[in-house]
């Protein structure tokens, strides 16, 4: 299992790390990216108080000085990064097109030829197309999905490779619930008139991907692909169930899985690309058999229906713009209210990010993170994994024994800072500068086929599951690691020339969320070597629990829109992870200070410049359809909700003296402590 930071990285500085450790003389050679100490007192809003909305607060001025850009859904912090992360991979490609042996300059060069792709029309994709229409029956049907999944086109069933959660030292195939057009199983099932006009478009939007396709009686196939998929819905597992990793391992057999979900051909399905697994893992067992019986009492024409509907969809952006166009009227403006798509060049860079990314990569960070830079990284992390085990050893809740075993754990962690050890190799993938729509293709049946020849192979420890161009931090239970790219390393998250107290907020409180991952409600199931495997005692785990009900309670009732609530089991361990987090760093920096006090900074202490960084991180405007799309499909709270937490530490307490009674108050038996 993996988890990010955001919907997300990083450092904590310590002393003796003097990459952030500056004196009052070296702060004045060197401003920091904000403000006089690292923080945009600017973005606060004064009027609102400490006690009613921290998050308000600290970036009250920012959120209603700062539009969201015309082709993003949402916009913060991240967003700041991210653009310039894109501007500069940008240079990196637009120099590589010069290069006629450059592979990325190849496919950038085929992503910007827009004229090319006009003129070519439908052409490109028009040869799949035929293959759907010409299936005859449900064999060969399964046949077919299984070719589109090599292709990256969405089926009635996802699989993966990955570790074996109880036998990490060998990867088996994993199978998954899919099927759906609509983000998830609540877009189809809930009453409420928001969904109901979603549902509305949705089908409006199948019928007009028909048209486009060249399809007749399109109306009646949408209507009948809706109640298909609404049927699917019904089977699916919750979100909140399938984050469960005892529910979501079930080791079975694919004769077994045939026996049990008769109503498709599996055995072909796998088959179809040359695979026998003797076993794999089943994740929504219930989901799977429900699925493949409606597989098999559905009219063959509306399978064939939604693999062609997936087709346009899975390969919009690089199909002239009248499907691209219609493909982003709905997942981008309907679902997400982004009113513009982005400039060619940006999604020229995502294409290359996701299709070349360590090739990418490997330039990005020759030019853009120094090997210097690295090294600090490693030490700064290694010194909150430090404060991690002391703030282990304090836990009253906590047994001696499960102490010892977490003590354990954090010996083994393997941090990964700004980009992998070694390179993946593209050498095997064939890139036209004049084949855009190829390009894709082929460049999804080169991860498909790296994927599968993982298994029965050792464990690729040194792979990565994220670019070093991401604004974004994950951790990996099974391979017991915590990952933080490079771009992410960055004002606001880390600047070196800030104050300490604001970098341990802002990048030191994001390493201590991924590390804390480890221990969260799922992570802390899996023990030393990476393994599902219950290490605590049952009265560790119920103790913990009890703690983390308090928590779920306390971010239920969040409505961040009319009627619309955070879902506080959905989001637990994301909470978990912001509060782990904040504890963490805050302790880490107390102890970089070596027992001196901090210095007062325009007027600020210490903790306040630390709950300051935290808060900075989380600036973020949404547009509404984002926003509750995220509330059904997010793990992550809301930005707003993350930057609040701090109301669960008596510090913050200390440092901003909130009046009793205050919005976001909570009487000292009411505040949450986990870690």
């Amino acid at each position: 299992m993996k988890y990010l930071f955001f919907g997300a990285a990083a450092i904590a500085l310590a002393a003796g790390v003097s990459v952030a450790q500056t004196s009052p003389a070296e702060h004045a050679a060197a401003k920091p990216t904000y403000g006089s100490y690292g923080f945009d007192t600017k973005g606060m809003d004064p009027s609102v108080k400490p006690g009613d909305d921290f998050y308000l607060h600290a970036n009250g001025g920012w959120a209603k000085a700062t539009p969201i850009p015309p082709d993003k859904s949402n916009y913060g912090a991240f967003n700041v990064l991210d653009d310039l992360s894109r501007e500069r991979t940008r240079g990196i490609l637009e120099a590589a097109k010069a290069d006629p042996a450059s592979k990325i300059g190849a496919a950038y060069a085929s992503y910007m030829d827009a004229a090319k792709v006009e003129a070519k029309g439908l052409a490109p994709i028009k040869p799949w197309l035929a293959k759907i229409r010409a299936v005859k029956d449900k064999a060969d049907y399964a046949r077919l999905a299984a070719e589109a999944a090599r292709a990256g086109i969405s089926g009635p069933f996802s699989f993966n490779v990955g570790q074996d959660d109880k036998d990490p030292e060998n990867y088996i195939l994993i199978l998954r619930q899919s099927g759906l057009g609509l983000p998830d199983r609540d877009y189809y099932l809930e009453p409420d008139e928001k969904m109901a006009a979603i549902r509305t478009a949705y089908v409006a939007h199948l019928e007009k991907m028909l048209v486009l396709a060249g399809e007749a009686n399109a109306k009646a196939r949408a209507a009948a692909l809706m109640a298909l998929e609404t049927e699917i819905a019904r089977v699916h597992w919750t979100q909140v169930e399938s984050r469960d990793a005892d529910k979501t391992y079930n080791k079975t057999t694919l004769a077994d899985l045939q026996k049990s979900a008769r109503g498709f051909d599996f055995t072909g399905y796998f088959a179809a690309n040359r695979l026998k697994p003797a076993a794999l893992l089943v994740s929504q067992p219930s989901a799977v058999t429900g699925e493949a019986a409606l597989i098999a009492r559905t009219p063959l024409a509306v399978l064939k229906d939604a693999l062609l509907l997936r087709s346009l969809h899975a390969y919009a952006d690089y199909l002239p713009d009248s499907i691209a166009n219609a493909d982003f009227a709905f997942y981008g403006t309907t679902l997400s209210g982004t009113p513009q798509r982005e400039e060619r060049w940006k999604r020229g860079v995502d294409f290359l990010k996701g299709s070349m990314g360590d090739e990418v990569g490997k330039a990005y960070v020759a030019r853009y993170f120094p090997p210097e830079t690295k090294a600090a990284m490693d030490q700064l992390v290694r010194n909150v994994i430090a404060a991690m085990g002391r703030r282990i050893e304090g836990l009253s809740w906590m047994s001696d024994a499960a102490k010892a075993r977490a003590h354990k754990k954090l010996a083994t962690f393997t941090p990964k800072i700004g980009y992998p050890d070694k390179w993946r190799d593209y050498s095997g993938l064939t890139v036209k500068a004049d084949d855009l729509f190829g390009n894709a293709q082929r460049s999804n049946a080169h991860e498909f086929d790296y994927q599968m020849g993982k298994l029965g192979k050792p464990i690729y420890r040194w792979e990565w599951q994220m670019t070093p161009m991401e604004i974004n931090a994950y951790a990996d239970f099974g391979m017991v690691e915590i990952v933080f790219p490079a771009a992410i390393l960055q004002p606001p998250f880390f600047d070196p020339h800030a104050d300490p107290a604001v970098n341990y907020g802002g990048i030191g409180a994001v390493i201590g969320h991924e590390l804390s991952h480890h221990f969260d409600d799922q992570g802390a199931k899996y023990d030393e070597t990476g393994k599902l495997n219950q290490w605590w005692s049952d009265a560790d785990v119920a103790a913990f629990k009890a703690l983390t009900d308090k928590l779920v309670k306390q971010y239920d009732a969040y409505e961040p829109l009319p009627g619309a609530h955070v879902k506080g089991a959905f989001t637990l361990g994301e909470n978990i992870g912001d509060l782990a987090g904040v504890a963490v760093a805050l302790d880490a920096y107390h102890a970089s200070l070596g027992g001196k006090p901090p210095p007062v900074i325009d007027g600020t202490t210490g903790d306040q410049r630390f709950f300051f960084g935290w808060a900075q991180v989380w600036r973020r405007n949404y547009r509404e359809p984002n926003l509750r799309q995220r509330l059904v499909t997010d793990p992550h709270a809301p930005s707003q909700y993350r930057a609040d937490t701090v109301r669960n530490f008596d510090q913050w307490y200390s440092a901003f003296k909130p009046e009793t009674g205050g919005k976001i108050y909570l009487a000292p038996k009411d505040r949450v402590k986990i870690w």
